[in-house]
């Protein structure tokens, strides 16, 4: 499974993030941009062409996540440490979107 830090992720032109925690987590404060679909909403879900990089509050759902697209033949990364490691960088968050 590929994984990258939140700092890579930080420095990524225009990445497309899956976060997959459920809908209140999300509301209460996401990377700006981010989809949320939650993990058990993933399974067939309209998710945009290209890689993904998966995230959630700190770092297994998405993992789980991650490796499931990856059986799909998506390319998808997981964000280590997710959301919890975004905001301990210091990183901006959102409750848009």
């Amino acid at each position: 499974m590929n994984e990258i830090t939140v700092t890579q992720l930080a420095a990524l032109p225009s990445p497309v993030v899956i976060d997959v925690r459920e809908p209140d987590e999300f509301a209460s404060g996401h990377v700006p941009g981010a989809i949320n679909v939650p993990l058990g909403s993933l399974p067939g879900a309209d998710l945009p062409e290209g890689p993904l990089h998966v995230i959630c509050e700190m770092g297994g759902r998405s993992a789980r996540a991650t490796t499931a697209l990856e059986r799909q033949g998506r390319t998808a990364t997981n964000i280590e440490g997710g959301t919890a490691a975004w905001r301990e960088a210091g990183l901006p968050t959102t409750t848009e979107g």
